[in-house]
């Protein structure tokens, strides 16, 4: 039977919401890395009956099945139990893990109590995934003839440790790893999902590499993927297919893989040696957050100013008290006068600016909530454009949109100004 797997995330907490299922994003990238096939995800509370429900379907589909969560000293930690009850083998205590704990608990200079002996409890015939960054050993364990078991911490950091440094050199050891999938992300903004679809559509047909579309927080992406002896080899199979979808897309194709908005405004500020100062009302700061995340974004970014208060925008950004009081904040003219403002009294070549209303309150008739107008002034015109995104998706929803148009707004004029 071909390498499949299953990833098995266990914890009440996951299933109520309280914390993101990143454990399974990264082994979900992990498997592709390594030419694994996986067609299944599960989530089970921290339940026996549940758990050993769980297992038995996965046994039936998978022959790696692979668990995160239920490894600790509490009660409800009941992964490694669990799976000996399943496969009908007693639990087996680890006197090397017992003293491996005790030494962590004493380099941290914190007192080891009697529940962490329950860690040191493993199924009969398991190996122990060692687990160097915390108290949880992991199991690699093969109960059966078809079935093969890893099973992590709930702890993100430590499953990516555990993973590098035990779980990929043994699967490799097997056999199990002897292919890759290798995926790049072209990324889309100002163009919306069908629009794309309908003109990269015959590309869905492709079976290696395949192209897939998916959207989320206003973007659109284009997923390449190729399955291939070597990353290399999947890399000279996408590379045609990336350079047809970026000529289809045109100036909407802002970047790939971790590129964001950004980024992408920070290379081209950088190439023209150019500056760039923000103004800021109902975004508070996000917009400059955004840009200052970038590394070396002082060699452009200068600084930015939050005028939520009208009083600021006159006496920071100079806008015209009359215009205000006949326009409102919330307006095309006082989206372009704080961008004039912040790029005369910050003297950048470029200053760009947010006004509007992200809610829940403060709309009217005229000015809903979702109302945004971004400002671009630039070395030879100064403009500015109107945005209704809505108030349903929330207050960080208009916020996000308003960042990420703004500077898909600069991105463009660069672009053109090339």
């Amino acid at each position: 039977m071909a390498p499949v797997a299953e990833i098995i995330c266990v914890g009440t907490e996951l299933l109520l919401g309280d914390i993101l299922n990143s454990n399974a994003q990264f082994l979900a990238k992990e498997l592709a890395k390594l030419g694994i096939a996986h067609y299944y995800q599960s989530v089970v509370g921290d339940n026996p009956e549940r758990i050993q429900q769980v297992v038995k379907t996965a046994c039936d589909r998978a022959n790696l099945l692979i668990f995160t969560g239920g490894l600790g000293p509490t009660p409800d930690d009941l992964t490694h139990a669990t799976l000996a009850d399943c496969f009908g083998v007693p639990m087996v205590e680890h006197p090397e893990i017992l003293a491996d704990i005790a030494q962590k608990f004493a380099q941290r200079k914190r007192t080891m109590t009697p529940n962490n002996h329950k860690q040191a409890l493993l199924p009969e015939g398991a190996q122990v995934l060692a687990n160097s960054g915390g108290s949880a050993p992991g199991i690699i364990w093969q109960p059966r003839p078809t079935v093969t078991i890893l099973t992590f911490p709930g702890v993100p950091t430590e499953v990516k440790y555990m993973w590098q440094e035990v779980a990929i050199p043994y699967l490799k050891s097997q056999g199990w790893a002897q292919n890759t999938v290798y995926s790049r992300v072209l990324r889309f903004w100002g163009i919306s999902e069908s629009l794309l679809a309908d003109r990269v559509g015959d590309w869905f047909n492709s079976t290696n590499p395949t192209v897939a579309p998916y959207a989320n927080l206003g973007e659109v992406k284009l997923r390449i993927s190729a399955f291939a002896d070597s990353e290399s080899s999947a890399q000279q199979m996408i590379a045609p297919v990336e350079a047809t979808l970026r000529q289809i897309g045109g100036i909407d194709c802002y970047g790939a893989d971790e590129d964001t908005l950004a980024i992408a405004v920070g290379r081209l500020l950088q190439r023209k040696g150019s500056t760039l100062a923000v103004a800021e009302s109902c975004t508070g700061g996000s917009l400059g957050g955004m840009l200052t995340a970038v590394s070396g974004s002082s060699t452009y970014f200068w600084g930015g100013v939050i005028s939520y208060d009208n009083s600021v925008k006159v006496e920071l950004l100079g806008v015209d008290p009359q215009v205000l009081a006949t326009q409102g904040a919330v307006s095309h003219e006082v989206a372009k006068l704080m961008a004039a403002g912040v790029r005369d009294r910050l003297n950048t070549i470029w200053g760009l600016s947010i006004t509007g209303i992200a809610g829940p309150t403060g709309d009217t008739d005229k000015k809903p909530v979702g109302l945004v107008y971004i400002g671009l002034a630039g070395p030879d015109r100064v403009e500015s454009f109107e945005h209704r995104f809505g108030g349903l998706r929330g207050r960080e929803w208009v916020r996000h949109l308003s960042c990420c148009t703004a500077l898909d707004y600069l991105r463009r004029r660069l672009l053109k100004a090339d």
